[in-house]
């Protein structure tokens, strides 16, 4: 009988998963390794976690389970052992334009307390400090800071009459019906420049009135101001184009509240003070200065709250998030800081025998961080607590006490355990990963010289301290630096925008990925592929389509029908008429070159390149899966299936035929095993042998030793950021550098 010191896994055959069997040990830090796609979230996200949450849930009442998440019974004959788990994944955090950093950590509430509590002179209780709060919040903007505005001015050409066509509007082209209206008004001259217009003749114009809030005065002038902001802000569009639509929308800015200047708050609570700050002014402060101007407090009715906040902020610090603020809105965070935020959450917890799972925390860190990272796996490991890790990073594997290793690769080939024990076998175990941690990257030895830049200058975005900078043409570029540096401001908000007409953006934004999406409609080859097979069968294109004509009539092309219980576990069943394939029968009764649609949706990248030989448009389209290194994956794959590397690969396929560009990549190595990194530097190489510029936003040490040239950002992050302090070869930051950075390059060697 196994003990109860390890979580018992019998027959798991979820996913590509091959009936495998496990004992997890618990108490300790057990890191899952393997290359993209092979099984690993299989295994730790879709059946442990997924498992512990539905027995978690299955222990409260009907009513109380109506309300709750529904998990799916994993597919595995038996496991046990389980604890409660905390899911700590790489989702963005949620929120809308109201949501900030210090809202969605709760320190807000707090700060709100404080306020209400010892701030003078007295405004209020807590409410009168929330800009969700109508006792609160600034009356012009409503709490958000930010107002939209219609920049008319650009569309108004002040050497042109109103019979010359002076406003360049859709609705308001010469001889439009608006334009006639407007004309047979008798409110403006109609041969007068727009330069040469008084005030009030302005006003009658943009406003329909004397004054830009007074009175109408004609029922059929409502002023080209009031139109577009009816149009455009209150999404009264139904009288427009979608096309004139998309481009009236270039005209909508969002600006600094002109009452609250983007402070959210009304007059009364913004001149509330505690040490001598407004609540604004402690929400702009850097966590550092937070907690050293907290400290200074003394009151001791305020002693409890500020204790609470001050350890918050600290764990933040901790964390690697020293440069944050509680007034940054948590849509701008990466996906790295997002999932440090929800770390921090669980710092300070005395919670024991549970089960902490991670998706690859080491995201979107500087190796400096890292560190800091794997001190808290640690501390959480030493309460007593399970910590699961499913990771990439040389430095996260190095700290477990036990590793497992899923392979030998991915999806169909994938799906088996390869090795479990320490990490010092698993380097010296031969599997794949084993190999690739265990070899040393050399630094690049003949770098590309550059031969002409792009220059930047004076960028104040963000922290950047009026920062100019030569962007290297035609060679590999990695801009690197810690986490809030400036390198995203200074490359993706400077450089990118700057550069628009020329610059290709593979981001780390979610592929669009409904349940219907695959390679082959992203990639946009389905097309082709049902143009083939309706030449061959002489049937409608149409009847190809699984959202269309082809859908098997009784699970609407979906493959399966899942049934929802109300309260107990939703149950999900393949499509007994379609047998999962999600075709009619008319559908898949017709072949081309023997193989019906569903053959070929289910054909790898690799054997459909082989199968199509004769056909350039889907060689061309499947070659360029091949180059970015996905081979194996299936044609008609769900995109929501896929994991964070693949769905970078597929992005980055859409755009490799290209040439004369400047590519920019967001951190390419997310998710990437160590050995699919090289596959990575191969690629963004023969970009770069294409004529092509490449430039990368990276902390992997091992692509900045491949690099043509090395943008350090820094010194550090925030305020203390925002220069250039670095750039040349690799080896010349190896030799010379002074940074943070060149300090772990030199480590890494």
């Amino acid at each position: 009988m196994i003990g109860e010191d390890k979580i018992v896994i019998r027959g798991l055959r979820q996913n590509n998963l091959k009936n495998v069997s496990l004992d997890i040990p618990k108490g300790k830090i057990v890191v899952f390794t393997g290359v993209s796609g092979s099984g690993k979230s299989s295994i730790v996200f879709d059946t442990i976690a997924a498992e512990s949450q539905r027995q978690m849930n299955e222990t409260y009442t009907a009513f109380m389970r109506g309300r709750l998440p529904k998990y799916e019974k994993p597919r595995v004959e038996r496991i046990d052992n389980l604890s409660a788990s905390v899911i700590v994944d790489q989702s963005r955090l949620g929120g809308n334009a109201r949501s900030t950093v210090g809202t969605i950590s709760d320190m807000y509430a707090a700060l709100r307390l404080l306020y209400a509590r010892i701030g003078t002179p007295y405004a209020g209780t807590a409410s009168y400090f929330s800009f969700n709060d109508p006792n609160g919040m600034c009356p012009e903007c409503s709490g958000i800071g930010k107002v939209m505005t219609v920049d008319i001015e650009g569309r108004i050409d002040p050497e042109k009459t109103w019979n010359e066509g002076m406003a360049d509007l859709p609705a308001f082209h010469v001889d439009n019906w608006y334009w006639k209206q407007y004309a047979e008004s008798g409110l403006f001259p109609l041969d007068k420049k727009w330069r040469d217009f008084t005030e009030t003749e302005r006003n009658h114009l943009l406003f329909g009135a004397d004054t830009p809030d007074g009175p109408r005065l004609s029922k059929k002038v409502e002023g080209v101001s009031r139109y577009l902001h009816r149009m455009l802000l209150n999404r009264d569009t139904s009288q427009i184009k979608e096309a004139s639509v998309k481009r009236l929308m270039e005209l909508v800015e969002e600006r600094p509240c002109p009452v609250c200047r983007g402070r959210r708050l009304n007059a009364k609570s913004l001149s509330c003070k505690v040490a001598g700050y407004s609540i604004d002014e402690m929400c702009a402060m850097e966590f550092t200065e937070l907690v050293q101007v907290l400290r200074t407090i003394d009151d001791p009715r305020a002693q409890t709250i500020v204790d609470a906040l001050a350890a918050s902020l600290t764990r933040m610090i901790d964390i690697g998030l020293p440069y944050l603020s509680m007034n940054r809105e948590s849509s701008t965070l990466s996906g790295g800081e997002a999932q440090r935020l929800k770390l921090v959450r669980y710092m300070g917890s005395s919670l024991t025998g549970m089960t902490y799972i991670f998706d690859e925390p080491s995201t979107g860190m500087h190796p400096r961080d890292v560190h800091r990272m794997t001190r808290l796996l640690r501390s959480l490991r030493d309460k007593g607590n399970t910590v699961l890790v499913v990771e990439h990073d040389k430095d996260v594997i190095s700290i477990a006490d036990e590793v497992i290793d899923v392979g030998p690769l991915a999806g169909k080939n994938g799906g088996e355990i390869l090795f479990q024990g320490s990490y010092d076998a698993l380097l010296r175990s031969g599997t794949r990963t084993g190999n690739a941690l265990r070899q040393t990257t050399p630094v690049k030895a003949a770098p590309r010289t550059p031969q002409a830049f792009l220059p930047v200058r004076n960028a104040c975005v963000h922290n950047l301290k009026s920062v100019s900078a030569d962007i290297p043409l035609d060679v590999l570029t990695v801009v690197t630096g810690v986490a809030g540096s400036g390198k995203s401001s200074l490359i993706r908000d400077v450089f990118a925008k700057q550069y628009a007409d020329r610059v290709v953006l593979v981001d780390q934004s979610p592929v669009t990925a409904t349940g219907r999406s695959t390679p082959a409609t992203f990639l946009g080859f389905f097309d082709e592929i049902r143009r083939v097979m309706a030449a061959e069968t002489g049937a409608d294109a149409s009847l190809f389509s699984f959202n269309s004509k082809g859908a098997c009539p009784v699970c609407g092309g979906r493959g399966q029908i899942v049934t929802e219980l109300v309260f107990m576990d939703p149950v999900t069943t393949v499509c007994e008429a379609c047998e999962g394939r999600r075709y009619s029968a008319e559908a898949l009764s017709c072949l081309y070159r023997g193989k019906s649609i569903v053959d070929i949706l289910n054909m790898s990248a690799e054997d459909a390149y082989a199968f199509f030989g004769d056909n350039r448009k889907l060689r061309k389209a499947l070659g360029a899966m091949l180059e970015v290194g996905l081979p194996y994956l299936s044609l008609g794959q769900p995109l929501s299936t896929l994991s964070g590397g693949e769905r970078q690969r597929v992005k980055l396929a859409k755009y490799l035929d290209r040439k004369g560009n400047i590519y920019v990549l967001d951190e390419p190595t997310t998710g990437l095993h160590a050995s699919d990194v090289q596959k990575v530097m191969e690629l963004l190489d023969s970009l770069v042998e294409r004529g092509n510029t490449v430039i990368v936003i990276e902390h992997n040490l091992d692509v900045m030793k491949q690099a043509d040239w090395i943008i350090d950002v820094g010194p550090d992050g925030g305020t203390a950021g925002g220069e250039i302090v670095f750039a040349g070869t690799p080896a010349q930051m190896v030799q010379t550098g002074e940074t943070i950075t060149a300090q772990y390059l030199r480590r890494a060697l």
